[in-house]
């Protein structure tokens, strides 16, 4: 079954759902906990940076819900640079040049617009659709930043995988596994190849 656009009926119980899942330590996303936690094998050295990417990657859903049908803009420059200065600072703690760990941090931002204007469209073609109910964005940004934190210990990790020959073959891999863990539809699977651009290199 593919991943689709959350349920309307489901919306109203969308965020006490994430912070239980926050105060669990479990990452959002759209597979069980168990599935998602073992999408990387043992000799997938890229599967935990992948899938901490599409973790973030579907908290646009959430965030699309939230600021549809209000004057809250998809984009937002200033929060954005807010999150890339934070992955910047936290890339030099862990001795990685920030200007790479920038670049991809700023191709997470750019996936998760293509996933906002994504369903920003379907559900201005069929209101049926839409939310119902918003969520809230300040409880949402706790899981942003976890994330951000365990995304940037990967990049540190896999730096040498990273700047290796075969790194496009096995990012490919592993995105190819990840995206059957989380069940991601079109729109998600586009968006995750966007998330990943500078991941290599």
């Amino acid at each position: 079954m593919r991943k689709r656009v959350f349920p309307v009926v489901l919306l109203s119980v969308l965020v006490p759902v994430i912070m239980a899942f926050e105060t669990a330590g479990t990452a959002i996303a759209s597979t069980p906990p168990s599935s998602a936690g073992q999408t990387a094998r043992r000799d997938d050295a890229l599967g935990p940076l992948v899938d901490l990417v599409a973790q973030r990657l579907e908290t646009a859903d959430i965030v699309a819900s939230a600021k549809f049908g209000t004057s809250s803009p998809i984009d937002d420059p200033a929060r954005e640079k807010v999150v890339l200065d934070n992955a910047a600072s936290m890339a030099t703690q862990q001795g990685l040049d920030p200007e790479p760990t920038r670049r991809v941090f700023s191709d997470q931002i750019q996936a998760n617009k293509v996933v906002q204007y994504g369903l920003f469209s379907v559900w201005t073609s069929h209101p049926d659709e839409a939310p119902t109910t918003r969520a809230d964005l300040n409880r949402i940004r706790p899981t942003l930043d976890r994330i951000t934190v365990d995304l940037v210990h990967q990049l540190a990790a896999t730096q040498k995988t990273r700047s290796g020959q075969n790194c496009d073959s096995e990012l490919r891999s592993a995105r190819r596994r990840v995206e059957r863990a989380h069940d991601f539809d079109t729109l998600h699977t586009d968006a995750l190849a966007r998330a990943l651009t500078s991941v290599c290199g």
